[in-house]
């Protein structure tokens, strides 16, 4: 199995005759100084490797992440600021319009209602004009009606009369018609 000779005497215990070792040569106390040198190499070996390399690399990537972190929550600061700014102004923007719409609407108000009472007042004229018109025109006709009134009864009593047999004298039945039209 080996190739090489093996110096017995250096081997000492942990090798047998043939040069194979004897259980876990890490176990053998002949060879612990060896052993623990080459310890001490390694560890001294990565702990340079770490505080040199290693080390440096991680503290400045965590220094990059935390500089990144704190300029994100900087940057979500000012955003959450100018959110509010922006959420304000369309608070005052709103209210405004508001108030424009409502003064608008309060002049449409009065325009209408300044135009419905001309439209009233012109009614009211155009009624007026109308009553007198229609006042005038009964007036004619109960005029109308009380002379036709009064003529179909000096008609009407100059027929009785004659239907009676009697001779109709036109004076006396006016006269009689007259003084019954009057209330006499």
């Amino acid at each position: 199995m080996a190739t090489e000779p093996i110096d017995l005497e250096l081997a000492g215990l942990c090798v047998n005759s043939v040069g194979n070792a004897i259980g876990m040569p890490q176990l053998c106390t002949e060879w612990f100084g060896n052993q623990i040198f080459w310890l001490i190499v390694t560890l001294v070996a990565i702990y340079l490797i770490l505080t040199k390399i290693a080390l440096p690399r991680l503290g400045a990537v965590l220094a990059e992440r935390s500089g990144t972190i704190s300029n994100d929550l900087a940057a979500a600061e000012d955003l959450n600021r100018q959110a509010r700014d922006a959420e304000t102004a369309y608070e005052q923007a709103l209210a405004d319009a508001r108030a424009e719409a409502q003064r608008i609407s309060a002049e449409a108000r009065a325009e209408i209602k300044d135009d419905l009472d001309a439209a009233i007042a012109k009614a009211d004229e155009q009624i007026a004009e109308k009553t007198a018109e229609s006042e005038a025109q009964i007036s004619e006709i109960r005029a109308g009606a009380a002379a036709s009134v009064t003529e179909v009864a000096r008609d009407v009593a100059a027929e009785i009369v004659e239907a009676l047999g009697g001779k109709a004298d036109r004076s006396a039945i006016d006269a009689a018609v007259d003084s019954r039209v009057k209330g006499a």
